[in-house]
């Protein structure tokens, strides 16, 4: 594995290789609102039923940059890779959604 290679598993382990050392719990964290212009075409969207296309990419979006966040904290502490990443998303009263990725910064090499 070379040193640009960041494995992300959401199992405990990876598959080739072994963990070498556990270095901790890392996070990554964003909170998420919608303007007033989104909450308007979501609503509207809601009366026509099925998928909200106006909340899908941003929580996508969301998604993603919880986990790099998570990603560069493992990497600042010498991880070169996370396993047991968990993706959850919260209500913060009605306007406001936080997405967390959490998991295990790991150091891991071939078997």
């Amino acid at each position: 594995m070379s040193k640009s290679n960041f494995i992300v598993v959401t199992t405990p382990t990876v598959a080739g290789y072994k963990i070498k050392k556990v270095l901790g719990l890392v996070s990554g964290l964003t909170p998420r609102t919608r303007g007033v212009g989104g909450t308007f075409k979501a609503a509207f969207q809601s009366i026509k039923g099925g998928e909200i296309k106006a909340f899908t990419s941003e929580i996508e979006k969301a998604r993603g940059q919880a986990m790099e966040r998570a990603i560069e904290k493992a990497k600042e502490i010498g991880a070169n890779a996370i396993v047991g990443m968990d993706i959850e998303t919260s209500n913060m009263g009605e306007t406001i959604m936080m997405i967390s990725a959490t998991g295990t910064a790991v150091i891991i090499e071939p078997k």
